[in-house]
């Protein structure tokens, strides 16, 4: 979805069943949105592509306007940092969806350089839950991004 009427088309077609859960979502590498029913694979959803974000949103009506009610970056598939933000947001502004001004839910994703495993931290807990390593402090879950560590 690139704009305003890509999302009213998509929300006319979906049921009040499905407006009552969240939605999978990836933002393309072109910055637009994409849209899938909940249980749906991010990595599906992107058709396998890289994405620039990804994680599950919510929909509500306010005052005869959709909007964006809560959004993460929970993806399993992608483990997306929590500095997508600015790619969703965007992509939302494109379909001209108003939304929070942050992630509602913010997962932090690390791989473990020891055991190879993904891990979603939690209360700033850096340790591995498969091995007990420590964590790196920058996100690192592409192997084909920067050393999570320096450039």
């Amino acid at each position: 979805m690139r704009t305003a009427a890509d999302f009213a088309d998509w929300v006319a077609a979906r049921t009040v069943e499905e407006l009552n859960e969240p939605f999978t979502f990836v933002i393309d590498t072109d910055g637009a949105l994409r849209l899938a029913p909940r249980r749906s694979e991010h990595v599906a959803c992107a058709s396998g592509d890289r994405v620039l974000g990804a994680g599950e949103v919510s929909f509500c009506t306010d005052a005869g306007r959709w909007t964006v009610n809560e959004v993460s970056n929970q993806s399993t598939g992608y483990c997306p940092d929590v500095a997508s933000w600015p790619a969703v947001a965007n992509a939302l502004d494109q379909a001209d969806l108003d939304h929070p001004d942050y992630l509602t839910h913010a997962a932090v994703f690390r791989r473990c350089l020891t055991c190879q495993e993904h891990n979603i931290v939690r209360e700033d807990h850096f340790v591995c839950v498969f091995c007990d390593a420590d964590l790196p402090g920058r996100w690192n879950v592409d192997p084909n991004a920067s050393r999570p560590d320096g450039p």
